[in-house]
């Protein structure tokens, strides 16, 4: 397990439109070698081949290819690309889309990925397979389909109150590699791609990502959020010179506030890494966090380099509900899925365990029996 690092992306002043708050992600040097471009597939629903037997739909409104060099010589970006459609579907029907895998070489050169597919599967993936042992607490259907089918819910930027005014009016800055987007100033994502060109033609498509129900939430119902004014005393400035250090002080002290307060439930936590693809000395990965209940848990992608840095990055913060899932199916499968050793791992009864499985929706993984007597031992007597 490995921390997120960022060396290389410095933050810049925050901008602010209601409770939407932008802080940009600048390069002193972009990645000269690997150039990322947005293949948009419009509003239709998409069927993702994962296996031979095994897909999903879900909402895939585009997918990012990623073109790079060997040699280390620049890679040039293809540009947005609009998909070729076939004849209009007949008005009573809706389109369906099919895609094999959430990543595939098109190329020697060139990956198409779905952004935040790879996360997303990887948390719904989790544990899928469910009880490892058969004990006589699981029911039937748990023993031979496991967590199938397995569904979680978002919503698409455009509903996240203030997102597309704020990506409309913000500032792009010279350099701007990434945006990390906070709402009533709770981390919704962090976005960071290779060069700046890339960042100004994928800006748009953070109104077509997933974010989860809690950024809905307080999008919709926080109060606006304080912008952070620079004030600089006018007793200290005696020439240009002067005004220069003080402006380089103040912004110094926003990206240490920044990095040691605001971002540190992203940060300053450790993340299970799974490589997905290799693309000469970049490798694509998808991370999950240790689930850590009543904490923010961010789930998220990247393509990093040969030296670990950070190429491209897109994050997802799970709602309290996922993390409790999260947290539940890791120390089930910590303990080989033996309900009595999990629960006393947790420091609960088994019969409070049941029931939180019951309460996380995976109810379902028991006997009836048992877990209808789970909920009589869980219900108070009366006098």
């Amino acid at each position: 397990m490995t921390t997120l690092d960022l060396t290389g992306l410095a933050t810049r002043p925050s901008q602010v439109w209601n409770a939407v708050r932008l802080v940009p992600l600048v390069r002193d040097e972009p990645v000269g070698d690997l150039r990322l471009h947005a293949r948009l597939y419009g509003d239709v629903p998409g069927l993702v081949e994962v296996g031979p037997r095994h897909a999903y739909v879900s909402y895939i409104p585009h997918g990012f290819v990623a073109t790079w060099t060997d040699d280390g010589t620049p890679a040039a970006a293809y540009g947005t690309q609009l998909s070729a459609g076939a004849d209009p579907a007949p008005a009573a029907t809706m389109a369906l889309r099919f895609h094999r895998r959430t990543a595939r070489r098109q190329a020697k050169d060139r990956l198409r990925f779905l952004p935040m597919h790879l996360a997303l599967e990887g948390y719904l993936a989790l544990h899928f397979g469910g009880p490892s042992v058969a004990w006589e607490q699981w029911s039937q259907r748990a023993i031979r389909q496991g967590l199938s089918p397995r569904a979680e819910e978002a919503c698409a930027g455009a509903e996240v109150r203030g997102l597309a005014d704020a990506l409309r009016v913000f500032e792009i800055h010279p350099g701007q590699c990434g945006v990390m987007v906070y709402v009533a100033d709770a981390l919704a994502a962090a976005f960071a791609v290779p060069h700046p060109d890339d960042y100004r033609a994928l800006h748009p498509t953070l109104l077509q990502d997933l974010y989860g129900e809690l950024i809905h939430h307080y999008a919709t119902l926080m109060p606006p959020v304080p912008d952070f004014r620079t004030r600089i005393p006018d007793a200290r400035i005696r020439s240009l010179a002067d005004l220069r250090t003080a402006a380089a002080e103040q912004e110094h002290a926003w990206r240490r506030f920044h990095d040691t307060t605001m971002a540190t439930g992203l940060l300053d936590h450790d993340y299970t890494w799974q490589s997905v693809h290799r693309m000469g000395r970049f490798t694509l990965s998808r991370f999950l966090p240790p689930f850590r209940p009543k904490q923010e848990n961010h789930i998220g992608e990247a393509i990093t380099d040969d030296r670990g840095g950070i190429a491209y990055l897109k994050t997802f913060r799970l709602s309290e509900n996922q993390v409790r899932r999260g947290h539940l199916l890791s120390r089930l499968a910590a303990h080989d899925w033996h309900l009595a050793d999990t629960a006393a791992g947790l420091g609960i009864g088994e019969a409070q365990l049941g029931l939180r499985l019951e309460s996380a929706g995976f109810g379902f993984l028991l006997r009836q029996d048992v877990l209808d007597g789970y909920r009589r031992q869980g219900r108070p007597r009366a006098g």
